[in-house]
């Protein structure tokens, strides 16, 4: 009886990590397609004894091992949601593989850049026709992958509805721990259906920061980088084979370096700050903040929110207040738009010293 009491208070951690998302079944079929095309270009380059194959054919190897990578954080965030050694689950998993991709990126900007100087420096001879068809060939694969994987990379509006409904069964469960109702004591809410559909739309915004799914976003900025390679490489080629302009070769892979380095370098940028723990953006912060404080002369004196994974938000904050009330009341008037999947709330009465 007492173990039924206490499993009461408990709720699961995983926050609907256990589940495959869309996202690790697209660079699942894309791995397939790069690997495919691959060993297909190896194999030629070996047989018909063509380097510009075999060049290919490697470079491709490379960003197969950097889908890979994350393909398996989709795969170990799943199979470990359930672990309750991870404190808030296994939403960064995919962050952390979003981050090792940024990384991988950042060191094919700069292999493309390394080459091109030295190309420029000492130019070497090039059969542009059969190099012109392994960069065509290229991009189509590439073209092909980015379709799959989609042009809205890493934006999963289905999944926050789904988000949506967790959060409502959260704030269910802290109501019926004694929360009360969300509605309690609310001075002149004539328009509180309004507003609460206001208040919905507007942190469903703010929360679009915790909305990217970064593992994917990773696997999309590769195949990006490898279809503009080769896009750069044609305008190059054909400059350099029809107007001599063999110097058009290695400046296109510089440009192609600097594209690729700017993308690395926001991955790595927006990635970082989910890992670090970051504060959530100011807007957010002050959504939260504005809707303790809209009743009983409530005040946050300290607020903590920060992601912890796809569309997840975990939040702690400190609440003094002139009318002390049950933490899960607070709880219950957080922005669902935002998701919160984890709150720790302390209540401080006005007359307290501290």
């Amino acid at each position: 009886m007492q173990e039924d009491a206490l499993a009461h208070w408990r709720h699961d951690h995983s926050f609907g990590q256990d589940v495959r998302r869309p996202g690790e079944t697209r660079t699942r079929v894309v791995i397939a397609i790069t690997a495919s095309m691959m060993i297909v270009e190896i194999a030629a380059g070996v047989l018909f004894g063509s380097m510009a194959l075999l060049a290919d054919g490697l470079h491709m190897a490379s960003h197969a091992v950097a889908l890979g990578i994350n393909a398996y954080a989709y795969a170990y965030a799943r199979r470990h949601a359930h672990d309750a050694s991870y404190c808030f689950g296994t939403g960064k998993v995919n962050t952390l593989g979003g981050f090792t991709g940024a990384v991988l990126l950042a060191a094919f900007a700069l292999l493309m850049a390394s080459e091109s100087v030295q190309r420029l420096v000492a130019p070497v001879p090039i059969a542009f026709n059969q190099a012109i068809g392994v960069a065509i060939l290229g991009l189509v694969v590439n073209g092909i992958s980015m379709l799959i994987l989609g042009h809205r990379h890493g934006h999963t509006h289905g999944e926050d509805h789904e988000r949506e409904h967790h959060h409502d069964d959260l704030h269910d469960h802290d109501a019926a721990r004694g929360g009360g109702d969300r509605d309690h004591d609310r001075p002149n809410d004539h328009d509180h259906g309004h507003h609460h559909e206001t208040e919905r739309s507007r942190t469903h915004a703010l929360s679009a920061g915790a909305g990217h799914d970064h593992n994917l976003i990773s696997a999309y900025l590769h195949v990006l980088a490898d279809a503009l390679t080769s896009l750069l490489a044609i305008v190059a080629l054909l400059a350099a084979k029809y107007f001599g302009l063999t110097w058009m070769d290695p400046v296109m892979g510089l440009v192609g370096a600097v594209l690729v380095a700017r993308w690395s370098l926001g991955l790595l940028k927006a990635t970082s700050g989910v890992l670090l723990d970051r504060s959530a953006a100011p807007d957010a912060c002050a959504s939260v903040r504005e809707a303790i404080e809209r009743f009983d002369g409530n005040r946050v004196v300290d607020l903590h929110l920060w992601c912890i994974g796809l569309n997840l938000y975990s939040a702690a904050l400190t609440v003094v207040t002139p009318v002390p009330r049950p933490p899960e009341h607070y709880k219950a008037l957080l922005p669902q738009g935002l998701n919160i999947v984890h709150a720790t709330v302390e209540v401080h009465g006005m007359d307290e010293n501290g």
